[in-house]
């Protein structure tokens, strides 16, 4: 490992989760490079639709499925196929495992 990727792998630390199917996913917050990266991949008129943005980030942040290599998407088709591979099942379970823990406290707090 390069020292840039040493420091790049310190700022994104790994996550793990499972989803109600069973499957284990590492998953990172995505960088602003790798945003960036996304939005070049989505295209110009992707890239300003926040909804289906905001599903392609959640599928972009997978690393790896079932200790499975995930590489990162570079295209429209690529990052489709990965959101029908996760199904609602991995989009939802990476939702959670990102959620601001801010957010995961107050609802452990509350009960929900």
């Amino acid at each position: 490992m390069t020292p840039a990727q040493s420091h790049l792998a310190a700022a994104s630390p790994v996550i793990g989760t499972q989803d109600s199917l069973g499957r284990t996913l590492a998953l990172r917050r995505l960088t602003s490079l790798d945003k960036l990266r996304l939005f070049k991949a989505a295209g110009p008129i992707l890239a300003q639709n926040p909804l289906w943005l905001g599903m392609a980030t959640l599928a972009c942040a997978v690393t790896e499925i079932d200790t499975i290599p995930v590489p990162p998407p570079t295209n429209e088709a690529q990052i489709e196929a990965l959101v029908a591979r996760l199904g609602d099942e991995g989009i939802s379970a990476v939702a959670q495992a990102l959620k601001p823990e801010a957010e995961v406290d107050l609802a452990t707090h509350a009960g929900n």
